[in-house]
C-alpha cells in the first residue's frame, strides 16, 4: 500500500499520544494527522497542532477552550467530547488512535466502532468496563481492532502463524514494576514518587500506578479475553522483568511462539497502524549478544492482590468489572494526591466490587451508570 492515511488521536498529548506523532514525524509520506485530541495540555496540544498541519483540535477542558482557538487560527478548534466523537466519524478518517486514559475513552471508541473506523486501541478501560458490547459492535459494524498495548500485539502476532490453529494458553508477560523485590511490609508504606519509577517503560502516572500495583496486567488479562476469545483459564501472567518477551501463546502440541522487541511503544503503534505492512522505525534493536539472561517468574498475588482482583472480576462478569475500572480510577487518583496508602487502592476496590449490586447482562447505560455509582462509592471512603 502506498496511500497516505489520515489518523484521528484521541488523547494526543499523553505518553501513547506523543509517540504516535513521533511515528507520523518518521513517515510523512504514509501518514497524516485529521485530528488531535486532549483534556488539559492545552500547550502540548497546539504545539502538536502547529508541528503537524492538523486541520481538528478538540480540547475537552472548557476553561481552556478559548486559549487554545486564539492560538489555532484557521484551525478547527471544538470542545468536548462529543466534538471528539463527531470528528472521529468523519469520511476523512482511516485510523483512530484510542490513547485516552479511563473511561473516558469509551464514547469516543464506540463513535468511532460505529463508523466502521479502523481501530488501534490502546484505552484498556474500554474493553475492561464493557468488553462484551464493544467487541459485538466491533463485529456489527466490521471495524478492525488492532492492540496497541505491547503485550496483546505481541499476541496479535504470533497468532498470525498460528493458520488458524486454537490457543491452548497465552502467556501474558509482565515487568513486575518497581516493587517487585520489595517486602510487601516496604511496599505498604511506598511513596507516589518511587511508584512513578518504572524499570522499563516510561508511560503517564495512571498507567505507571497501574503498573505498580500489577491491576495494569489485571487489565490486560480482561483485555485478552475479549480480543482473542479465550477463558480466563487460558491466560497465564508470568513475571518476566526484562521486559524483552513482550508475551507467547502456547499450542495444543506445546509449541510456544513469542515475539521479542526492545521496549518501545513506538513498535506496536506504529504496526497497528500500518498492518500488514512493517515500516522502518529509527530506535534501538535487540542485542542477543548482550543479552545475559531471561527470568521468568510466577507473580505474587500476596504483594499483588490487584492482579487477583482483575481474574475475580472477570470470572463475575457483568457489571463487575466496570466497578472494578471506576473503583481503581478513583483509588489511583487519591493515591497521587497523597489521600490514601499503596494498600488502600485494592482494598478500596475490594469493597466497591462487594458493594456494587451486580448486573448479569449489562446495556451500555447500565456501564455508566455503573462507572458512576462505583466512582462515587469508592469516592467516599477517602
Amino acid at each position: 500500500m502506498t496511500g497516505k492515511k489520515n489518523i484521528a488521536i484521541l488523547g494526543s498529548t499523553g505518553s501513547i499520544g506523543t509517540q504516535t506523532m513521533d511515528v507520523v514525524r518518521q513517515h510523512p509520506e504514509r501518514f497524516c494527522v485529521f485530528m488531535i485530541s486532549a483534556n488539559n495540555n492545552a500547550e502540548l496540544l497546539v504545539q502538536q497542532a502547529v508541528a503537524f498541519n492538523v486541520p481538528n483540535v478538540v480540547i475537552c477542558n472548557p476553561e481552556k477552550y478559548a486559549w487554545v482557538k486564539a492560538q489555532l487560527p484557521g484551525v478547527n478548534v471544538q470542545l468536548g467530547i462529543d466534538a471528539a466523537c463527531e470528528l472521529v466519524q468523519a469520511p476523512q478518517v482511516d485510523v483512530v488512535v484510542a490513547a485516552m486514559v479511563g473511561f473516558s475513552g469509551l464514547k469516543p471508541t464506540l463513535a468511532a466502532i460505529r463508523a466502521s473506523k479502523t481501530l488501534a486501541l490502546a484505552n484498556k478501560e474500554t474493553l475492561v468496563a464493557a468488553g462484551e458490547l464493544v467487541m459485538g459492535e466491533a463485529r456489527r459494524f466490521n471495524a478492525p481492532i488492532y492492540p496497541v498495548d505491547s503485550e496483546h500485539s505481541a499476541i496479535f502476532q504470533c497468532l498470525q502463524g498460528a493458520m488458524g490453529n486454537p490457543i491452548k494458553l497465552i502467556h501474558l508477560t509482565a515487568s513486575g514494576g518497581p516493587f517487585r523485590t520489595w517486602p510487601r511490609e516496604q511496599i505498604a508504606s511506598a511513596r507516589k514518587d518511587q511508584a512513578l519509577k518504572h524499570p522499563n517503560w516510561d508511560m503517564g502516572a495512571k498507567i505507571t500506578i497501574d503498573s505498580a500495583t500489577m491491576m495494569n496486567k489485571g487489565f490486560e488479562v480482561i483485555e485478552a479475553k475479549w480480543l482473542f476469545g479465550v477463558d480466563a483459564g487460558q491466560i497465564h501472567v508470568v513475571v518476566h522483568p526484562q521486559s524483552v518477551i513482550h508475551s507467547m501463546v502456547e499450542f495444543e502440541d506445546g509449541a510456544v511462539l513469542a515475539q521479542l522487541g526492545c521496549p518501545d511503544m513506538r513498535l506496536p503503534i506504529q504496526l497497528a497502524l500500518s498492518y500488514p505492512e512493517r515500516l522502518g522505525l529509527e530506535g534501538d534493536r535487540l542485542d542477543f549478544g548482550a543479552l545475559k539472561d531471561l527470568s521468568f517468574m510466577e507473580p505474587d498475588h500476596d504483594k499483588f492482590p490487584c492482579l487477583q482482583l482483575a481474574f475475580y472480576a472477570l470470572g463475575r462478569g457483568g457489571n463487575i468489572p466496570c466497578a472494578m475500572n471506576a473503583a481503581n480510577e478513583a483509588a489511583v487518583a487519591a493515591y497521587l494526591h497523597d489521600k490514601i496508602g499503596f494498600y488502600d487502592i485494592p482494598d478500596t476496590i475490594s469493597r466497591v466490587m462487594a458493594a456494587i449490586p451486580y448486573i448479569g447482562n449489562p446495556s451500555l447505560e447500565d456501564i455508566f451508570a455503573t462507572h458512576q455509582e462505583a466512582y462515587d462509592m469508592a469516592c467516599k471512603s477517602f
